[in-house]
């Protein structure tokens, strides 16, 4: 995982090793060389590029001027564009643009010559590839590449779409300045929970999971979820559902009225299940093992003063259940999710573009994978199974176990739209992808 940090934490990093030695303009020179490495390895030959440099202001236009520097003699053709500069024509032949206008520092909305600048590096370089010095200025410029120092910055991770493709460079920014209580999950954190299995194992060392759900006319919810909580690893799964017929065979079965707990090492509660407030509560109350709740699961709780039992107590809303839990709209995603999970004491998977894990002491995590195809009917019953299927085998590290579901779920969508589009995906085909999510993670 990678440590994700505001503005405002990453000037206090800056000024905190200034004040240990560093002089500013290193920092400044070292960024401009993370920039103009990157060039040299995303635009070969270098000699034969026409380079155009657009700088603002403040650090982030003089990043571009050493880059400038650093890059004159060394490519076909360099121009640097100043924004207090008078409008004068732009090599539009060029092949590399680098946007060293705004950074995060900057706020409000992109007016007059930074408009114009920004409107510009979007429109009028058609053979060039975009380099964005730290982040996209205002957000607004299309980047290719962006080489960011340090660590990733918030709109960076949680606003990707003009990103591109993310370095991050190191400029000798001690580890211990840029702690921060947001993550972004990386595929190798994950490497531990899937190493080789002991030759002798057997099913019971890998959990039993009870799905509940499935209410009458809904039961593929349920069959969609115990399916994928087999295929994540669990040894066990029985599924609690008012109709059977569709249940993969290795799936056992009980009665959705008259379902166990005993010797059950995770329940999940909630697709197709109805609304069903009173066994949600018995279900909430009863259990002392890890417990996931979706779909109408949650909808049964919402409204209530619900408290769980800590990362045990993992709830997967979408963004409209989630408005249903809190009693109303919500606009920022990280703070209301972060706010939810330590006030009612839950691991809360809050779904969507960038799917957030907040965990009840504040940390949260960006998920970076995901894909449209995944906008499916489904595709959430898959992600409850496989969250279930991973804190069976893992209920020593529940909160990485999420994560790992979490991540895999979307890199399966990833995979499964290169092969069949983001318009055919199903599902359940999401399963197919999963052996190659996990070996990413090795």
């Amino acid at each position: 995982m990678r440590n994700v940090l505001t503005p405002g934490q990453m000037r206090e990093a800056d000024r905190r090793t200034i004040a240990g030695g560093v002089p500013g303009e290193v920092l400044m020179e070292r960024a401009a060389t993370r920039v103009a490495e990157a060039i040299e390895r995303e635009c070969l030959p270098l000699s034969a590029q026409r380079v155009v440099i657009i700088c603002g202001k403040g650090n982030n236009g003089g990043d571009g001027l050493i880059v400038a520097r650093l890059l004159e003699r060394r490519v076909a053709a360099l121009q640097v564009v100043r924004v207090d500069d008078a409008p004068a024509p732009m090599d539009r032949d060029a092949t590399v643009v680098v946007d060293a206008l705004l950074g995060t520092g900057f706020r409000g909305a992109a007016e007059g010559r930074y408009a114009e600048l920004i409107r510009a590096m979007n429109e009028d370089f058609p053979r060039a590839k975009k380099i964005a010095v730290d982040i996209p200025s205002a957000m607004l410029v299309r980047a290719d590449v962006t080489v960011t120092f340090a660590a990733p910055k918030l709109d960076l991770v949680l606003s990707p779409e003009n990103v591109g493709k993310l370095i991050v460079g190191d400029i000798g920014i001690p580890e211990e300045y840029l702690q921060a209580d947001l993550h972004v999950s990386e595929a190798h954190d994950f490497a531990p929970l899937f190493q080789p299995r002991p030759r002798d194992s057997n099913k019971g060392m890998y959990g039993h999971v009870l799905l509940i759900g499935g209410a009458p006319g809904k039961s593929g919810a349920a069959a969609m979820s115990g399916l994928a909580a087999l295929r994540a690893g669990a040894g066990l799964v029985s599924v609690a559902c008012a109709d059977a017929s569709k249940l993969a065979p290795e799936l056992m079965t009980e009665p959705l009225e008259h379902f166990s707990l005993e010797r059950k090492t995770v329940v999940a509660i909630g697709p197709g299940l109805g609304t069903a407030p009173a066994l949600v509560k018995n279900v909430m109350s009863e259990a002392k093992i890890p417990t996931v709740i979706d779909a109408d699961g949650l909808n049964s709780i919402a409204g209530t003063d619900f408290r769980g039992r800590g990362v045990e107590t993992i709830l997967t809303p979408h963004p409209g259940e989630m408005a249903r839990l809190i009693g109303g709209k919500f606009t920022d995603r990280l703070t209301t999710a972060r706010a939810f999970a330590i006030e009612r004491n839950v691991c809360l998977v809050l779904k969507g573009n960038r799917t957030l894990v907040a965990l009840p002491d504040g940390n949260v995590f960006v998920n970076p994978t995901g894909s449209p195809s995944m906008a499916k009917g489904g595709t959430g019953d898959v992600l409850t199974g496989m969250i279930a299927g991973l804190v069976a085998q893992h209920p020593n590290d529940i909160a990485t176990a999420v994560r790992a579901a979490v991540w895999l779920h979307g890199r399966a969508g990833e995979l499964a739209a290169d092969d069949m589009t983001e318009f055919c995906v199903l599902a359940t085909e999401l399963l197919n992808y999963l052996p190659r999510a996990i070996r990413e993670c090795l």
